[in-house]
This record gives structure tokens, sequence and C-alpha cells, in this order.
């Protein structure tokens, strides 16, 4: 029988309907035989085919803009926001706007075009991970800057325009409506209870145990209680932190483990399926008054990571209602396997 649960961060509700005997619609998986190819952008030789990297981490002694890189940073080629874009914020009524002041880069993963994320080693992986931390940490030097999202596209279906693995950060000059709910729900539970919700949330996910897929001393990894999509996986730190930024450089080795295990396990078992990854982080916070004052206790960075196997449609759209055929439970009994 199928059931609505509500998310307990920000009161999101889902349907869970493993009644309707939807199967998941796996995408078909690009052929990619070719360590490089000649068009691609990101393939390591094409380098000159990009905006000037801003970052790279590779070979010693190596010429920025040229082959021997490991992970690249660049500008995205045609971006969202501009950085270089004064900031103007204007309102007539009712109606406001904002210029298009931000950043948008692209973290090329990898050199090869043949290799996706979870295919990488530990090392490479943290490559990526040190890459996201230190381009948040440059870009929460721009004040006029509110907030940096880490993102991954993988697969047409999940919005990806380039095969090549790679991800995303896009700096925006204003908290986005999502965020801001989660920051406030966070805000408001400290303020009764004084006490975090994901951490008050991870508690009791690893008192039940139903949809904890594995643990370690630093990290929890879990089937979402209210999932919007199937095997919906979130990764959280079991540390009160509300920063991504401050994670140090043997727990990001550690969390690329997981990473690597969890996607490797979308591609055994799923069949390498389309997903979203995102990383919820703290707003970027150079001191101006009463800006999220309490953030550091209240909140708490995690991982989202969303295959999507089925889609979003008219009712999703129009209710704010997911509706995902698999229970979480379910998918924590599959997912499990890829971690022992």
């Amino acid at each position: 029988m199928s059931e609505l649960r509500r998310d307990p961060i920000v009161g999101r509700w889902v349907i869970i309907a493993p009644e309707r005997g939807l199967r998941p619609h796996f995408a078909k998986v690009e052929a990619r035989k070719n360590s490089k190819i000649e068009n691609c952008p990101f393939c390591e030789g094409n380098e000159s085919k990009t905006p000037p990297e801003i970052i790279a981490y590779g070979a010693p002694g190596r010429e920025p803009n040229t082959p021997g890189w490991d992970v690249r940073v660049i500008p995205n080629k045609f971006p969202a926001l501009r950085v270089e874009a004064d900031i103007e914020r204007l309102g007539f009524g009712l109606l406001d706007k904002v210029s298009g002041t931000g950043a948008h880069e692209v973290v090329v993963e990898t050199p090869r075009h043949d290799i996706t994320l979870g295919e990488l080693s530990e090392d490479n992986i943290t490559l990526v991970l040190r890459a996201w931390k230190e381009r948040i940490i440059d870009l929460d030097k721009d004040d006029r800057l509110r907030y940096a999202l880490v993102f991954k596209n993988k697969g047409i279906e999940a919005g990806a325009s380039l095969p090549h693995s790679h991800s995303q950060i896009i700096a925006t000059p204003i908290t986005p409506m999502v965020v801001k709910e989660e920051l406030n729900a966070s805000k408001e539970y400290y303020c009764e209870k004084e006490r975090c919700i994901f951490c008050d949330y991870v508690y009791q996910e690893l008192r039940d145990k139903k949809r904890v897929i594995y643990q370690d001393e630093h990290y929890v990894v879990l089937s979402a209680y209210a999932a919007r999509f199937p095997y919906e996986v979130w990764i959280l730190p079991k540390e009160h932190l509300a920063d991504f930024q401050l994670v140090s450089d043997e727990k990001l080795y550690i969390l690329a483990g997981l990473l690597k295990k969890l996607l490797g396990g979308y591609k055994e078992i799923l069949g390498d399926p389309p997903y979203n990854l995102l990383l919820h982080n703290a707003p970027l916070r150079t001191p101006r008054p009463g800006y999220w004052l309490t953030v550091e206790e209240d909140y708490h960075w995690h991982f989202e990571i969303l295959p999507r196997l089925t889609r979003v449609a008219g009712f999703e759209w129009g209710t704010g209602f997911y509706i995902n055929p698999v229970t979480p439970e379910h998918a924590c009994k599959v997912l499990k396997k890829v971690f022992k």
C-alpha cells in the first residue's frame, strides 16, 4: 500500500508507491571507447578549446593550460552568471531583479574521456573533492556572493550536455529558495531544541537501522527516509560541521572511498543510471550584519545523490509531491551489498 512521507528537514512530502509497479527507466549508456576525443573540450590535449584554467592539479612543473593534469577547473564557456558583472539590485513594486553577477565554473574530473567519477581511483576522487573545497573557499572571499552550489549532472536525463566526466560550481548573489528553506528549518529547530536537526536525524536513523546503508567512524550513508527518487542516497558526516570547506584532507579521502563504492554500486546494480549529485553546504558568509548568524550551530553539510530512474512530470510540478515507486527500505537492502 502506498504512503505519504514527510521529509524531516524541510517538511516536503513524497508518495512512496511500490504498488504502482513502475519499472525504473534506465538510460542507455553512451559508448565511450576512446580515452581521448578530438573535438571534446575537456579531453587532455584540447586545453585551448576552453577558457584559461582557474586551478589544476597535476604533474610538478606543468605549465598552465597544457597537458599533464589530473583535475582542472575552468570558467564555464557559456555561463549562467558572470563574475565580471557589477552587482545591481532593483525593485519595481512587487517585481525584483538582480544583475546576473556570480560565478559559473566547470570541474573537469579526469583527462580521460572513457572513465566516470566512480571509476576513478580514491586518490583522484579526493582531488575532485579538494577542487570543490578550494573553489568554495576562494568564492567566499567575494562579498557580492551569497551561495556556492557544487553539483554534478551525469547523463542527458540528468541535464549533462557533455559526456566527459565533470561537475560544476555556480555561485549566486542571492540565497536560493531551496537552500533557504533548509536553512530556515534548521534554524527554527535549533531555536526550539538547541540541537542540530541533521544530527538528530542521523542519531535516529542509526538507532532505527532500517535505512542505514553504511557507516564508519566519520560518515553515515543513508537511504533517504522521504526519498524523491528511487535509490536516493544521503551522505552525512557524523561530526557536526556546517561547512564542507572545513573538512580535513584525511576525511576527504575517506569520503572519496564512499563515493566510489556508491557510484560503482549504481553502475553495477542499476545499469549506470543518470544521476544528480548535490552538495548541500552552508551559505557564503563574508561578514555582513545579520546574515545567518547561527548557521555554524544549526546547519550540517551533506551530499544528496539522486539517480534519475523516474521522470518528474505534471503531478510533481503541480503539487510539489514526488512519486517514488521504490521504498527506501528496499533501496537500502539493495545498496548495502556494494559496501560489504
